[in-house]
């Protein structure tokens, strides 16, 4: 229930996790106030009035780890850093290398991390911002009627820091919830609790919610699909490499280690961790791989209720919609009919005392990250340490402070722009939008490879583009959440069970467009196919995205980009395969389709064959989104850069073109140093491409990168002509 993979067609620019212990939705402006550039000047303007109050303010440092260590953030880094280059490399061998090189050797990864780069830079700068927002609030008594986000997130952020009472509650505040497990008497109540257990947030056997009728966007309907894994991938499960097989024992071992601690004796918790093991197996050997997931017609299988009967026999439809209480389901989209076919079988074959143990199982490992140190602890050393290689747990307070923008993000968030980002920033954002999508609408017009129906078509859709921007008109309504200072783990229990109604009772009822998939302080971008948008939260417009002290050509380089990126998924692999209206309808010329699978298909190709360690390559596949709106941004910015700087003197700066300084501005957000462990993670699992080739990979191919830095035919950053991948 807690994770919406098969039904939420949102990409997103940063290869951040997404999963609520790894994506950290902060930061906090900081702008200095000096001369820049006419691009930059209108929103200087609309941004110094609240900026004045914040640069004042002392900000507090970053808190010691337990063991002394500190992530290190510049708090005022310039626009482009000449430090960080590495001049020994020439750009025509590695691009990412010869802008940020030094920085890299440098710069260390803090050892509660498993990756350090820009992106986390600018998360820890609003780490500080929402701490000094969630203890005001945790330090002021507010009534919860008149002030109801005050208290929530004062509240919630109080009982995630009382840690001496979390430690000597351990797993006690839970022990209703066990002792329901326990009471199972028959395939029925195995059914009820599987149930509960999906309205309390824990993703046990399958996942079910809401999400847009994908060929009636306007309607909102039922949704059931894959899940009830508790490592990242089916591909975890089923490989039979030395290595999947290591970590399985070591997953094995994590399990029994969790239920020792619940109590059980070591050799039942050991027989107990294989049964979930073997359970887990089997719904992964019937679940879709990633790549296989991308494809939004095989994911729409809309059923009645009697189909959907028909498919799973053994379980009753009706007694599961009664027990959430969906009271008028309606047709339900099943993402993956092969899995529920296979779930039945598992469902009728199992005994009833492994059901026991594998909910048990499902519930301690949802619940881990909010119980005592012991929990967070070994759900850290394996989802943390064997997964993706970090040496330490981070500091209680930045795990409460993500815990609470997950349980109340708009409640967090909306006292987080009040001190950070100001209501008028928006125009300018929207200025620099609608230069993206006029760039955008040129380059369709003259595309070679597309006829000129499919073009109208596209245009169509581009100028129905909605655009959000830094904070919702409408803020989420939490009056009917109980928030108190009681038990951590409740507090997140009930804010899952929440948002899970909020979910349910959307279904049978008209989309409501107003509504965000991010919360403010988030420091990423998205667009939503289904709702035709690109949304961009306050908390990516900063540096290195957008830097009032830089120069037009960073700005391009870096917030342009970003901009161009999500408009590009609007026509990428999936994203083309929408209407204006957000439909799943074909909406190309079979000689257009026919041109664009031919360029994706390269562009799978090209990325395939990047090796970022030795034995493993980029998944072109699962990537090819992300890798098309690369490219596609960093085209879309430089067309756009290109009209706005036509005419104004071509001065360089530091000793570099503002062509040149385009692509360096493109670069620096792309530095990163990454730990082994979590490259090979992100490798088995994320449909974004490492840092390193998100950066050389789309200059490669661009004509103007070449230009602007005379590079030679012959040379590593230029892709020979016949190779050379160009789609938007």
């Amino acid at each position: 229930m807690a994770t919406r993979l098969d039904v939420d067609h949102r990409c997103h620019y940063t290869n951040q996790p997404t999963d609520k212990d790894e994506v950290e939705r902060r930061l906090r402006l900081v702008l200095n106030r000096y001369q820049v550039t006419n691009m930059i000047k209108k929103l200087l303007v609309t941004l110094l009035c609240s900026l004045g109050v914040f640069c004042l303010r002392a900000q507090p440092e970053p808190e010691k780890s337990s063991a002394g260590a500190t992530s290190k953030v510049e708090k005022n880094p310039p626009a482009f850093d000449l430090k960080n280059m590495d001049k020994s490399i020439k750009p025509q061998d590695d691009f990412y290398l010869y802008a940020n090189g030094t920085w890299l050797k440098n710069t260390p990864i803090p050892p509660e991390e498993s990756r350090w780069g820009s992106f986390n830079q600018l998360i820890e700068k609003n780490n500080d911002a929402l701490k000094v927002v969630a203890e005001k609030a945790a330090k002021t008594t507010a009534d919860p009627k008149s002030n109801p986000e005050v208290q929530k997130v004062g509240d919630y952020y109080a009982s995630g820091m009382n840690e001496q009472e979390i430690d000597a509650d351990k797993a006690k505040p839970l022990a209703d919830e066990f002792k329901q497990i326990d009471a199972i008497k028959d395939r029925g109540d195995v059914l009820k609790e599987i149930a509960h257990l999906h309205n309390i947030g824990v993703g046990a056997f399958f996942g079910f919610t809401s999400g847009q009728d994908d060929k009636n966007s306007t309607m909102v309907i039922a949704q059931a699909f894959q899940g009830g894994l508790g490592m990242p991938d089916r591909d975890y499960y089923t490989k039979e490499d030395d290595a999947s097989k290591k970590l399985r024992e070591q997953y094995v071992a994590h399990v029994t280690k969790m239920l020792t601690l619940l109590g059980e004796p070591a050799d039942a918790a050991a027989a107990h961790a294989k049964t979930v093991m073997t359970l887990e197996t089997s719904l992964a050997t019937a679940s879709r791989t990633r790549v296989e997931r991308r494809d939004p017609q095989k994911n729409y299988n809309k059923m009645t209720q009697a189909e959907l009967q028909q498919l799973m026999p053994d379980w009753k439809w009706a007694d599961y919609f009664k027990a959430i209480n969906l009271v008028e389901p309606g047709d339900v989209n099943v993402g993956q009919p092969d899995f529920f076919k296979a779930a039945n079988g598992v469902f009728a074959n199992t005994s009833l005392d492994d059901w026991k143990t594998y909910l048990r199982w499902q519930l301690i490992h949802e619940a881990a990250p909010e119980l005592s140190s012991d929990f967070v602890n070994e759900n850290f050393n394996f989802f943390g340490s064997t997964l993706t290689g970090t040496k330490q747990l981070k500091p209680r307070w930045k795990r409460v402070v993500t815990s609470t923008d997950g349980a109340l993000g708009e409640a967090l968030g909306k006292l987080y722009v009040a001190d950070y980002f100001p209501p008028e920033s928006k125009a300018r954002m929207l200025e620099l939008v609608n230069n993206l999508k006029a760039a955008l609408a040129d380059r369709i017009k003259t595309l070679e490879w597309m006829d000129e129906p499919t073009k109208q078509e596209a245009l169509k859709k581009l100028a129905a583009f909605a655009v959000k921007i830094g904070y919702p008109d409408k803020w989420r309504d939490y009056s009917l959440l109980k928030i108190d200072r009681g038990p951590y783990v409740l507090n997140a229990m009930r804010a899952d069970t929440f948002e899970i109604d909020r979910e349910l009772k959307k279904i049978g009822k008209p989309v409501d467009r107003s509504e965000w998939g991010m919360s403010p302080p988030t420091v990423n971008a998205y667009y939503n196919p289904n709702m035709n948008e690109i949304v961009f939260p306050a908390g990516i417009l900063q540096p290195p995205f957008f830097n009032p002290n830089a120069d037009d050509a960073i700005n391009y380089g870096g917030i342009g980009a970003v901009i161009g990126h999500e408009m590009t998924h609007g026509f990428d692999d999936q994203g083309r395969q929408f209407d204006a209206e957000g439909n799943l309808k074909d909406w190309w010329s079979a000689e257009s389709a026919a041109k664009f699978k031919e360029r994706s298909g390269a562009i799978v190709k090209q990325y395939s064959e990047y090796e970022p360690l030795k034995g493993l390559h980029i998944n072109g596949e699962l990537t090819q989104g992300e890798n098309i709106a690369d490219l596609g941004g960093v085209k879309i910015a430089y067309a756009a850069f290109q009209k706005a700087n036509a005419g104004k003197p071509q001065d360089k700066i530091d000793g570099f073109t503002p062509d040149q300084r385009f692509f360096l501005g493109w670069a620096q957000v792309w530095r990163a140093n990454i730990r082994d462990e979590a490259l090979k993670l992100r490798l088995n699992t994320d449909p974004h491409s490492p840092t390193h080739y998100r950066c050389n990979g789309p200059l490669s191919d661009s004509v103007e990168f070449q230009k602007a830095f005379n590079l030679p035919d012959s040379c590593q950053m230029v892709r020979p002509a016949d190779k050379r991948v160009t789609i938007w």
